[in-house]
């Protein structure tokens, strides 16, 4: 599965392609004439593709050209999809299974047929019973798939017996997962811990190829190499884990070196006393659109799982001046894969480490308390479980009123919002200011004219009440932190500052 996921039109035989999409494999998307004045996405091209090359339509000497659209067509894996239901209701289970279409038509994949077995327990054989996998079989056959993805992780002994006897390849959710991460990941941080995930997961299953795999060899009659053949040696199998451990540690070197950087810039905004907010949530449900509306950031908006992977950090400010950053971080998904979670340590950090998580939750989702339930999973498996949270509801322009009407039931507090259509997102900035830490200590000091830096800092850091320009200097009335207030102290209303004899003695 290494195509990138299709536009919106590739996976449906009448729509006409266009010349404009001609377009090479890298270039998501044409630059636009001109965002709309009220296109609040703005230019979402990553640098990569502003300095792509582009094909032009109609240049082409040959009698027939072939487009973009008709390239994937082509090119997609015909795939059936196969789940296990073991625990909730058959709508639980219906959900799961359209979940994972979805994940399989954003790796590039045309889904044929989808399959659901009701069983206690999975079987530890072959997923689904063997009597199944004949079944499974005829299906494969049938349909003319190429690949079967199953709605689960499987031990290597399941993949194995599976694709024996299917005779087809055979992934399960978590790899689909990996290939998808490892389509979208754009930074080089991205791509390590992408990288570095995979390979966790494919250590654990590496399988042999018969005969092919052995470095080690008998005589003539044991169907060795004879002569100089034989010997302590290493089997194939062993030099591809070996390989794969090098890699590993070459990776968590690197990702180490990369996180000190993002530490630093971190330690900067602790530093500075910078209030963080971290817009956290299940995959689509339209967290870049959110940082776009409230900051104007630009970053890619796509209706695809995991569009998004490098976390984004924007400064904003409130009504009153107070600055705070405002992080987008990677989505959710339910059974999100274990090697993700600890490859992505240092990015989900972002989210463990802010004073609010803004949890965007999709009110148009057939189950918005599923998505809620695998996120809250999610931020308790990273520590983040304990971090203040403001439910907003997202997509109110196209969720159902009683959908809305429950969730708010639920979640009194929540917020309701379309950042599509850009209603709800005056009440969500009020929310946010008033949800916001506040300084602690309450000053009222006369700041000379000369320490324009100590007004600066007040309006940046702290929470400026009232101001009175007098011929002394600023009279000013604010709640800043401690170490802000000590270096006001001596401007304190009432306290006046110390002479030069009486600081030097």
């Amino acid at each position: 599965m290494s195509l990138p996921r299709p536009d919106a039109g590739a996976l449906h035989e009448t729509q006409e392609p266009h010349d404009d999409e001609l377009l090479v494999e890298t270039l998501r998307r044409p630059r636009p004439a001109g965002p709309a004045p009220e296109d609040v996405d703005g230019d979402q091209l990553d640098r990569a593709d502003r300095q792509s090359l582009r094909r032009v339509g109609s240049m082409s000497t040959e009698l027939s050209d072939i487009s973009e659209v008709e390239y994937r067509q082509l090119l997609l894996e015909r795939v059936v999809l196969v789940s296990v239901w073991t625990t909730g209701s058959q709508v639980d289970a219906d959900n799961s299974l359209a979940e994972l279409k979805l994940l399989a038509e954003t790796a590039g994949s045309q889904v044929l047929d989808g399959l659901v077995q009701r069983r206690p327990v999975p079987d530890p054989a072959t997923y689904i019973g063997s009597g199944k996998v004949a079944e499974l079989r005829d299906v494969v056959v049938s349909s003319g798939a190429d690949t079967v993805i199953c709605d689960g992780e499987l031990s290597p002994a399941q993949l194995r017996n599976l694709e024996d006897r299917v005779k087809v390849k055979v992934i399960d959710r978590t790899a689909l997962i990996l290939d998808i991460f490892a389509q979208h990941a754009k930074s080089a941080e991205g791509k390590a811990q992408v990288e570095l995930a995979q390979l966790n997961y494919l250590k654990q299953r590496l399988r042999g190829w018969g005969g092919n795999l052995s470095r080690q060899a008998g005589g003539r009659a044991a169907g060795g190499a004879g002569i100089g053949g034989r010997g302590p040696g290493e089997t194939k199998l062993e030099t591809d884990r070996r390989r794969i451990n090098s890699r590993i540690a070459r990776l968590r070197g690197a990702l180490r070196e990369m996180d000190g950087t993002r530490e630093t810039k971190r330690a900067e905004r602790k530093r500075n006393q910078i209030p963080s907010v971290a817009i956290v949530g299940y995959t689509n449900a339209g967290k870049s659109s959110l940082l776009n509306r409230l900051t104007g950031a630009g970053v890619l908006v796509e209706d695809a799982l995991f569009a998004t992977l490098d976390p984004t950090v924007r400064r904003s400010a409130t009504a009153d001046g107070r600055v705070f950053t405002l992080t987008d971080t990677v989505g959710f998904v339910r059974h999100l894969p274990h090697d993700l979670v600890e490859a992505f340590a240092s990015t989900l950090e972002e989210s463990a480490q802010a004073d609010l998580l803004l949890h965007v939750v999709d009110g148009s989702d057939p189950d918005p308390e599923g998505q809620i339930r695998a996120v809250h999973d999610v931020l308790a498996e990273i520590g983040a479980g304990k971090v203040s949270e403001l439910i907003v509801i997202n997509k109110a322009d196209t969720a159902g009123p009683d959908a809305i009407a429950a969730l708010r039931a639920r979640y009194r507090d929540a917020v309701v919002v379309s950042a599509r259509t850009g209603a709800g997102i005056a009440d969500l900035q009020r929310t946010v200011e008033a949800r916001l830490p506040r300084p602690e200590v309450e000053v009222r000091a006369m700041v000379p004219y000369g320490r324009g830096d100590l007004l600066n800092r007040i309006h940046q850091e702290g929470e400026l009440l009232t101001t009175e320009h007098t011929g002394d200097g600023t009279l000013v009335v604010a709640r800043v932190h401690g170490d802000l207030a000590g270096e006001l102290a001596e401007y304190e209303r009432g306290r006046p500052a110390l002479d030069a004899t009486v600081r030097g003695g």
